[in-house]
């Protein structure tokens, strides 16, 4: 690290970085069911509060099973727009293992949720014996007065989110960082319009050499295609813009550490996460926030220049896939679905399955998953008034119908999921069932206003 990146590290957390313990307070989050419950309401002026650029907060999330700890590492200022609506600056959804809330006085500016490979790492094997640390970025329109954050976590035991860490940004502070991170072109290969009511996808090259960016190119044309092809994105082509980073890697192809193969790539990607064949992810997330720094963008999308089947989404951080597997384009949509609208799997056969992975006292946050504890927050109003809950799999129900059909969420009792087939159960599916294509919609909607 560059000594004045240090001191400015420093300084930032010196100014009132402090830990917080204890159960949310009144206007902060409270339950985790897919709703928020803070006491604060209406719109922000977003030119009151915000200035056009991005705030970029670099984080380091650390510790083991039976703790974790968040450290910020570093601000900076990124000379990219704000992509996101000025009418959507308050999260209406409470989705995500973790949330963001930002305060001017007393008054709730901004907030967001998100989750982060580090909180799948705890639930290892490993975990349980050894403490680690990962990086996670997170932005926000940058701000034009002191501005307080909270960051929370959400906790297995009461799926309550808790404030671990708070620390104020000072926009005039001389040590927040606006060095370009890259100079990667960034092309635009939808136009429909102004970023703020739309949905900017953005393609990021992974693997793919200079010479290669033509196939990069066709790759995210390929994918966008087959994404307007399936509702219910089909139709809502003048609600997306697709923007692509053209970042070349020295290697072509990614890392497959079970088959002692290794690529120099920009994003530093590598297949056998948590030692599953297939999962496919980026561990230092720095890598990403560093290769988007100077493009707009809602949600990421990183393609893999490879033939694997494998890929890997994490909600409003990024998703991933490889660009020539035979079913890579139903993996795009699938993992798409985790990091855009924070659909879960609803599969749970084989090396996925766990007995624990969801607390069944509580309600998981996750749109298109149930443990029944409160299910009225999910897709209960789309059933009819005497529908059979839990739904019997027989002839009559696994041809599509909606119902609540046990298995799900990587477990085999006490998770139930909407149909007996839907895309976010398995890629042999094209459609997504009524229940994640709501909830797709409405993730849309959210971005458009």
């Amino acid at each position: 690290m560059k000594q004045s990146a240090l001191i400015a590290v420093l300084a930032i957390i010196t100014m009132s970085i402090s830990a917080c313990g204890g159960r949310t307070t009144e206007g902060q989050l409270a339950e985790g069911n897919g709703s928020v419950s803070s006491t604060y309401s209406g719109t922000v002026d977003y030119d009151t509060y915000f200035t056009p650029e991005r705030l970029r907060i670099d984080l380091i999330l650390a510790g083991g099973q039976g703790r974790q700890d968040i450290y910020l590492s570093a601000l900076s200022r990124e000379e990219a727009a704000w992509a996101g609506s000025p009418n959507s600056l308050i999260d209406p959804f409470g989705y995500g293992d973790y949330y963001y809330e930002a305060f001017a006085g007393d008054s709730l500016i901004f907030s967001k949720g998100f989750s982060a490979l580090f909180q799948e790492w705890l639930t290892t094997e490993a975990a349980k014996s050894t403490s680690m640390s990962m990086t996670q970025t997170i932005w926000m329109p940058f701000p034009k007065q002191q501005t307080k954050l909270v960051i929370y976590k959400r906790e297995y035991e009461d799926n309550r989110l808790y404030p671990v860490l708070s620390f104020n940004v000072d926009p005039q502070d001389k040590l927040i960082c606006r060095e370009a991170k890259n100079n990667y072109p960034v092309e635009t290969m939808l136009d429909s319009g102004d970023p703020a009511h739309k949905v900017d996808l953005l393609f990021v090259a992974e693997g793919y050499t200079a010479a290669e960016m033509g196939k990069f190119r066709s790759d995210a044309q390929r994918f966008t295609d087959y994404m307007f092809s399936f509702d219910p994105y089909k139709g809502r082509e003048n609600d997306f813009n697709i923007r692509l980073v053209c970042s070349p890697s020295d290697d072509s192809g990614v890392d497959i550490p079970q088959d002692d193969i290794w690529c120099s790539t920009v994003c530093e990607s590598n297949f056998y996460t948590f030692y599953i064949d297939r999962y496919l992810t980026i561990s230092n997330h720095s890598k990403i926030a560093d290769a988007v720094s100077g493009a707009q963008f809602d949600a990421i999308f990183v393609i893999a220049n490879n033939g694997k089947y494998g890929g890997g989404g994490i909600f409003n951080s990024y998703a991933m896939g490889t660009s020539d597997n035979e079913r890579a384009e139903h993996v795009f949509l699938h993992e798409l679905g985790h990091s855009f609208a924070g659909l879960g799997d609803e599969y749970f056969e084989k090396e996925v399955a766990y007995e624990d992975f969801y607390n069944l006292r509580t309600e998981p946050w996750e749109p298109n998953l149930t443990t029944l504890v409160n299910f009225e927050t999910k897709w209960k109003d789309m059933l009819p008034a005497d529908a059979v809950i839990p739904t019997t799999p027989n002839d009559s129900t696994m041809d599509g119908t909606l119902g609540v059909f046990e298995g799900g969420g990587y477990m085999y009792k006490g998770v139930y999921r909407p149909c007996w087939e839907c895309r976010m159960h398995h890629n042999q599916m094209d459609e997504f069932c009524p229940v994640c294509q709501r909830a797709i919609s409405r993730m849309i909607d959210y971005y458009v206003r």
